[in-house]
This record gives C-alpha cells, structure tokens and sequence, in this order.
C-alpha cells in the first residue's frame, strides 16, 4: 500500500509539472487521469499491480 500511494503521489506531481509547463495541456490530462482510472477497474488491474510489484521488490533488493 505505501508504495502504491507514493507511486500515485509522484505520478500526481509530476503531471502538475507538466501541465504547469505547457507541456501537457488540461484536455489530454484528464483523458491520460480517465485512461487510468478506467485501466484500474479493469481486468487488467492485478497483472500491471504485480509487475509493479515486482519492480519495486527488485530494486529494494539491490544492494549499494
């Protein structure tokens, strides 16, 4: 769950950036946030949620 929120929270920024630097204009923001809102509730959901998981466990495991 804490890196789920996280994941959200830099997404949400970064799309603030953007939108704040004319590189991405309100119109395909909020198309870009309805894609994913609708991808969530899809089928599709736990696959991309585990091979985020899988991600996020990799790097964890790397070692400095």
């Amino acid at each position: 769950m804490a890196i789920s929120l996280s994941v959200v929270l830099l997404l949400a920024v970064i799309l603030v950036v953007l939108i704040r630097g004319k590189n991405l204009k309100p119109g395909p923001a909020v198309v870009a946030m309805l894609f994913g809102f609708f991808l969530a509730s899809s089928g599709m959901a736990p696959s991309i949620n585990r091979f985020l998981n899988s991600i996020a466990d990799s790097i964890s495991a790397i070692k400095f």
